[in-house]
């Protein structure tokens, strides 16, 4: 019997994973924010589960760690039950991790790779727009250097905007600077590296200047301390949301890869995707952080960076673990900067010409959206209900057309 060959990583891969890492490095903290955890933890987010994930995967571009939206469904799955950033929260959400983490992996070793498609692209685009407008507002105060801004998320980010007299003038130069380098960035090189190099003089200037608005703050060195024990009670409470995280989140990575390999004209897995992303949200429980995803932006940078195969994501994640001893070179880096990144990031989810096509193809699916779409920003920060109200309108949809084929047939 011949020996299993392992095929090794290229010249592709190896630039392509430690652009992306670059790139995690200032996400992971803006995300851990979103995610309503101290900022370190973001970067934990993207050392092990990238590294660990990446042997499993079946896409070769494909990058997980820290995303936007399952943040936020995180953000809303702990609400309630803990104050964020203490103590007790990043307990909770290491244990949700675990909890997404096992759904993912029992479904994809059981071949439930198609549960995705459980979700209509009506309750995808509703859901996925409402979400983006929520992530936005949340980062309006810090963007603007508003201070002092208390109730739900979109009030606050309202509550920013509209009071022109409380913003900070460096978070807000920082802000525009960050935006513009990055959209800047993307009309010269698909490639060009705008938030890496938005990060670097952000944190330049901002030692040069001793600028005094919000920073990161204390990050400590330090490589990553591994957790086994959870707070095992919290399972019950932690049950819906977690399901909900486990599949709704996995529509983002199921996407980039079926993208791409539509892209390529190759095949790809979704169980073994299914299973690759339940290992890095075990590894992500393990190094105390909270569930992770599929990132579009980042897996996007990993194809036109030359990667070849699951190895660039392995790289990524090795070379996050081995910047966490200089971690607390970023402690000068302006909050707004982050905010900006979210920003650029996630804006890119608004669709409003989907809506307008889907009013004249299909009035219902239309009506589904928009149903999905208000639910979302109505029940924030607990958006996995307005995900549940989104399928229970396409159950509904479902049920009446099929009463109506039937009513139709016992005419005929």
């Amino acid at each position: 019997m011949k020996a299993m060959r392992i095929r090794k990583p290229t010249a592709g891969d190896l630039l392509a994973g430690i652009s992306v890492a670059l790139l995690a490095l200032p996400q992971g903290l803006a995300y851990s924010e979103l995610a309503g955890m101290p900022v370190k933890y973001g970067l934990y987010a993207a050392a092990l589960p990238s590294l660990l994930a990446a042997l499993f995967a079946s896409s070769p571009y494909l990058q997980t760690g820290p995303v936007a939206l399952t943040a936020l469904l995180t953000f809303g799955a702990l609400q309630g039950l803990a104050d964020p950033e203490t103590a007790k929260y990043i307990e909770l959400a290491a244990l949700l991790a675990l909890m997404v983490g096992v759904i993912r992996l029992a479904l994809g070793i059981f071949q439930f790779g198609k549960i995705a498609n459980c979700l209509t692209d009506a309750v995808v685009l509703g859901f996925t727009n409402g979400a983006a407008i929520l992530i936005i507002f949340s980062q309006l105060p810090k963007t603007l250097g508003v201070q002092g801004i208390s109730g739900g998320v979109l009030s606050s980010g309202w509550n920013s905007l509209v009071n022109p007299n409380q913003w900070e003038t460096g978070a807000l130069v920082f802000s525009i600077a960050t935006i513009t380098v990055i959209f800047g960035g993307r009309l010269i090189n698909r490639l060009f590296p705008g938030v890496l190099i938005a990060v670097v003089f952000g944190i330049i200037v901002s030692r040069m200047i001793g600028y005094t608005g919000s920073v990161v703050g204390d990050l400590e060195g330090g490589f990553i301390t591994l957790k086994f024990d959870f707070d095992w009670n919290s399972i019950p409470e932690l049950l819906l949301p977690s399901a909900i995280i486990a599949i709704v989140g996995f529509a983002e990575p199921a996407s980039i890869a079926r993208t791409f390999a539509k892209e390529d004209g190759t095949k790809w897995d979704s169980n073994k995707e299914l299973v690759s992303q339940g290992v890095a949200n075990l590894a992500a429980a393990v190094s105390n952080a909270f569930p992770v995803g599929g990132s579009f932006g980042r897996s996007a940078l990993n194809k036109f960076a030359g990667a070849t195969s699951p190895w660039a994501g392995a790289i990524t994640g090795a070379f996050v673990l081995a910047s966490l001893p200089f971690a607390p070179a970023l402690e000068q880096l302006p909050s707004a900067i982050l905010g900006a990144t979210v920003i650029g990031a996630v804006i890119k989810l608004l669709k409003p010409l989907e809506f307008s096509r889907l009013l004249i193809e299909n009035f219902t699916q239309a009506l589904i959206a928009i149903g999905t779409f208000v639910a979302t920003l109505l029940t924030a920060p607990r958006i996995d209900r307005g995900i549940i109200i989104g399928l229970l309108l396409a159950f509904l949809d479902h049920l009446w057309r099929k009463r109506f084929k039937i009513k139709k047939k016992q005419k005929i």
